[in-house]
């Protein structure tokens, strides 16, 4: 590589110049063979940025281990490992650096083969924006989608899909278009508008120059939209927070407390809560010593700072330094949700304990439940027990001591976890956490004072009155009645004529509608599909301790997905739970319901 100045310029400008570029880190995804390391290869190459001895090796190296019949392989620019040019695909992320004069790029080249998913979710962890390839020959396949499910759940919002290999399909404008559509009608339901363009990463087409062979193509290439793309900028008005790494005590007079500053920023006399604690106090040095400057008045993240406090509070490593009021403080709990990318040959089970690291704390958690798998085909949920290897799903976790954490969608530092298998020492999963999340039907968020969920225990059992005494009482077996369906189906009309029909007929039942429990325990629920389904799952929990006290409960709630039906009849019990769908066409009239319902509550006395 040859380096070229301007006149009047010195190296030391050309230096300066390129040190003041913005940074942007992207990744390369998509199915095996679809061309990733060949389009980064390409971008170096069409950019100048190959030096002439790495040149000469990579030549040498494509005449034993490339693809192209001894041609210049430009997929060894990035597949450095012997496995990896032997079998001609990328096994482990590969980063590469280069710049140009509008700005500078971090590389991470992921595996496209289903089985270092794991590499590609690590890969993506650190990334502003997705480079997905799709190979014009074969489209959108299952291993595109899980990528760019992946990406959403790491929070990528910009996504550039390469159709790549158009040369192998005759530069068709209609092939482009129908993969164009396909996957661009998969991102709008993950909430990512994406942009499209058709590549050839073997001939350059479209990479660093406009192509001559998609005339009917009127986009930028690709290094064009790198170069002009918006980047994210970490905001100081964003909450403050700073994982504390290290306690530095050099003298009697000294102590301070330095990390990294994950988001927002922080002066000098803010107000600050040491979690999980809850200890307040106040910044009194933000210090730095007289040869880098003196102490600074301000800090905005991503410094890595040392900060004192006017009070003697007790703060280690693997506490969270963060802003004092309300929705500005991180979340303390114990039990939350998360996304989880499995990443482990054994599967994922309820009750298995692990380490889990949260910044710069590590402390043992458990696994509660497994909420749901992803279909990354259709997005689909469907209830599951367990995850298996690069399965994504949601998990329910519970940790020994309680964690400051926030939502990953709200401060991804704050909210990125992995599992550590206390065995193995191996990452056993990537996961975000959702509780907190604004957008999260599953909100638990707790104030630091808030009583560990771990500490709660049932007090089923407790009661003066047995089963037997509430089933004398009230001559009833309790179950529950669920009417389902969209609004304006007359499920809540159903509903409260059920309640009188069997007033009348001397039961005690009670109705919980949708509508009601929106008014106050459901309050903070919109009306998405998930929304939905989680007024569902509160209503659920709430008919159980009613029926645990002998009553019939009538619910009357929209239910729009299955799972979440089938949810609330595993909680409730089979043998206790009735569930109809008011806008089918097969559903029993009012005297067919009623029938059908006394036969549970009476049993064989029922008329």
């Amino acid at each position: 590589m040859t380096l070229s100045f301007t006149a009047g310029g010195s190296v030391n400008d050309y230096l300066d110049r390129y040190e003041r570029n913005e940074l942007l880190r992207f990744l390369t995804c998509g199915s095996v063979d679809d061309g990733k390391s060949t389009l980064i290869g390409r971008l170096l190459y069409d950019t100048g940025r190959l030096y002439d001895d790495h040149l000469k090796a990579i030549e040498s190296e494509s005449k034993v281990h490339g693809t192209q019949g001894g041609a210049l392989d430009l997929a060894l620019v990035v597949d450095g490992l012997k496995a990896e040019r032997e079998q001609g695909i990328t096994i482990d992320v590969a980063y590469r650096y280069f710049a140009t004069a509008r700005r500078s790029f971090i590389i991470a080249d992921c595996p496209g083969h289903e089985q270092y998913t794991r590499n590609m979710a690590t890969g993506a962890s650190h990334c502003q924006l997705a480079i997905t390839l799709i190979d014009a020959r074969h489209g959108v396949s299952t291993q595109t989608r899980r990528h760019a499910f992946i990406a959403s759940l790491l929070g990528l919002r910009q996504v550039v899909a390469a159709v790549n290999k158009m040369d192998l399909v005759g530069w068709s404008e209609a092939k482009f278009r129908e993969i164009e559509r396909e996957f661009m009608d998969f991102c709008a339901r993950l909430g990512i508008d994406p942009v499209v363009i058709p590549v050839s990463a073997l001939t350059g087409e479209n990479v660093v120059k406009r192509g001559l062979n998609t005339p009917w193509y009127s986009g930028s290439p690709i290094l064009e939209l790198l170069e002009t793309l918006p980047v994210d900028h970490p905001s100081p008005d964003a909450p403050f927070r700073l994982p504390v790494q290290y306690v530095i005590r050099p003298s009697l007079d000294f102590r301070g407390f330095a990390g990294t500053i994950s988001s927002g920023s922080v002066k000098v006399g803010d107000r600050v809560r040491i979690l999980p604690s809850g200890r307040e106090t106040r910044v009194r040095r933000i210090a730095r010593s007289s040869e880098d400057g003196g102490d600074l008045a301000i800090a905005i993240a991503p410094q890595s700072i040392v900060m004192t406090f006017e009070d003697e509070v007790d703060c280690s490593r693997g506490d969270v330094v963060s802003s004092v009021g309300g929705m500005a403080e991180a979340i303390v709990a114990q039990s939350f949700e998360a996304d989880l990318v499995w990443m482990d040959e054994t599967p994922l089970m309820a009750g298995k304990s692990f380490i889990l690291k949260n910044g710069t704390r590590s402390i043992s958690a458990r696994i509660v439940r497994v909420c749901h798998r992803v279909d990354v085909n259709t997005l689909e949920t469907h209830i599951a027990d367990t995850l298996s290897l690069n399965d994504i799903g949601r998990i329910e976790i519970e940790t020994e001591q309680p964690l400051a954490f926030d939502s990953y969608r709200r401060i991804r530092q704050a909210g990125a976890i992995i599992l550590i298998d206390r065995l193995t020492n191996a990452t056993s999963a990537a996961g975000m956490i959702r509780t907190g999340d604004a957008n999260d039907p599953h909100i638990k968020r707790a104030h630091w004072e808030t009583i560990p969920i771990s500490s709660i225990k049932p007090t089923a059992g407790r009661s003066a009155i047995t089963d037997k005494d509430r089933n004398s009482r009230w001559r009833q077996n309790p179950i529950a009645i669920l009417f389902h369906g969209a609004p304006g189906s007359g499920k809540t009309q159903r509903a409260f004529e059920l309640e009188r029909q069997l007033w009348d007929a001397g039961h005690a039942a009670i109705v919980l509608d949708g509508q009601m429990l929106r008014a106050g325990l459901s309050k903070d629920l919109s009306f998405t599909e998930e929304d939905r389904s989680e007024n569902l799952r509160r209503a659920a929990e709430f008919a159980k301790i009613l029926m645990d006290q002998g009553f019939v409960v009538i619910l009357s709630v929209a239910a729009p997905q299955a799972q979440a039906r089938e949810l609330a009849r595993k909680l409730i019990g089979e043998n206790r739970f009735l569930s109809f769908d008011c806008g089918a066409a097969t559903l029993p009239d009012s005297q067919a319901i009623l029938k059908l319902v006394q036969v549970r509550i009476e049993g064989s006395s029922a008329k």
